[in-house]
């Protein structure tokens, strides 16, 4: 029995950066060896073990061959006389398909990688050097989710290429339906992740050069093309502004829901009428709509779908909210849902900051409006709600009566409140 380091981890520490987590191949073994070392198995779909003290994973050597169209069934093969090549071979990527071999250390069974003995049948350290993105053998089209991480690996290491002829195969993969197959939670978990990478605008550009953007996401995909309004000249094109609204994002260091909101924002700029172009008039709208249909598609958490709607929706009153006054202030944050949920509201404004900073010339841009609307905000919870409500109940009131008084006296915080008199503000 050889034990192995393979996978991230290796390719991790060989770019110089941090190891998060340890993935192990076991070769010339069978389940019952390693449970006999008190092992515990976990895999359902293939033998996977967890390691009695460390509870990192320990996977038997394995082959996979696809047995159905698209993701969604695959004949798994461990044994012992697997070798570690063959298991190499299945991996995505040959940066991800490095291994070295490790030796048991004395303390709990653990096992140390021995660096200076790297197994690299597949050229990935040249790749690694080169800052080539390639699939290792042509089962990679086996597993049309592979696109997917390929397009997330780019977010994450944005200087890597792709090599032309694993664009080619991904091309070929899709004009051959395999994408159509992927199951929604797949294409949710590799999007989600892509859009928390460093560089998320890449992941879009790779899936939208093999074609995969316009099969899973094509309302994304028709902003390509599509005329920004004037005043932003020389950003021409809305899919200009929505690459350097994700990486804006990125920069600061944005959570999901924010960055899923930036993706589909301005998804009615792609079904905008011709004779309002480029002013996209009533694009917020449009843009919820097929934001919705999205959310049901790919099936996204209830908190990002939320959030993101809220955003589509407000996005362009909340730019303008400097020229709102008291009364259609707290309208626009009622509307937000400010009150209940002041920690989404944040959010909101982080994502309409990233829109309004993602715009060429724009990027090193104050936004004063997510302060003042914070200010207006805190006014507006200062009222003592309680106190108003018990008052119009002392006079007869009740139900949507006592709910214009809350909002009359929300109004009235927010008019006297120090922010609401500040001056006019860049408008996005």
């Amino acid at each position: 029995m050889q034990i192995y380091m393979v996978g991230g981890a290796v390719r991790d520490a060989l770019l110089g950066l941090p190891v998060q987590d340890h993935d192990w191949v076991v070769v010339g073994a069978t389940p019952e060896d390693l449970k006999a070392q008190g092992f515990l198995p976990v895999g359902r779909d293939f033998p996977v073990f967890l390691h009695p003290h460390t509870r990192e994973e320990y996977a038997l050597a394995r082959t996979e061959r696809n047995t159905a169209p698209g993701y969604r069934g695959f004949e798994v093969y461990a044994a012992p006389d697997v070798t570690l090549e063959q298991d190499l071979a299945r991996r995505d990527l040959t940066i991800n398909s490095i291994a070295v071999p490790a030796h048991r250390k004395s303390t709990k069974d653990t096992f140390q990688p021995d660096f200076e003995a790297l197994i690299d049948p597949y050229g990935g350290q040249q790749d690694l050097q080169h800052k080539v993105l390639r699939h290792v053998t042509e089962a990679f089209r086996e597993d049309p989710v592979r696109i997917l991480r390929l397009a997330r690996f780019a977010a994450r290491f944005a200087d890597f290429s792709v090599a032309p002829e694993t664009l080619t195969l991904m091309r070929d993969m899709v004009a051959h339906g395999e994408v159509d197959a992927l199951v929604p939670e797949r294409v949710w978990q590799e999007l989600a992740r892509g859009l928390m990478e460093s560089q998320p605008s890449r992941m879009l550009e790779v899936l939208r050069e093999c074609g995969a953007l316009q099969k899973l996401l094509p309302e994304v995909a028709r902003l390509w093309g599509v005329p920004q309004r004037a005043e932003y000249h020389p950003e021409v094109d809305t899919s200009i502004h929505l690459l350097m609204v994700l990486d804006m994002a990125a920069q600061l260091q944005a959570p999901l829901p924010v960055r899923f909101a930036c993706l589909c924002h301005d998804l009615g700029k792609g079904t905008t009428p011709a004779d309002t172009l480029p002013r996209h008039i009533g694009h917020e709208e449009r843009s919820a709509r097929l934001l919705k249909g999205i959310c049901e598609r790919i099936r996204v958490p209830v908190e990002c779908r939320e959030i993101a709607d809220v955003v589509a929706r407000e996005h362009s009153n909340i730019h303008r909210s400097s020229d709102l006054g008291a009364a259609a202030m707290v309208r626009l944050l009622e509307r937000c849902d400010a009150f209940r949920k002041p920690q989404r509201f944040a959010d909101i404004l982080l994502a309409c900051e990233c829109d309004a900073r993602g715009r060429l010339g724009f990027e090193n841009s104050p936004y004063p409006q997510r302060l003042r609307l914070l200010q207006a905000l805190a006014a507006a919870q200062s009222v003592a709600t309680h106190l108003v409500a018990a008052d119009a109940q002392a006079t007869g009131q009740g139900g949507k009566q006592i709910g214009e008084r809350i909002h009359q006296a929300r109004v009235i915080a927010v008019s006297q409140s120090p922010g609401f008199a500040a001056g006019p503000v860049v408008q996005p």
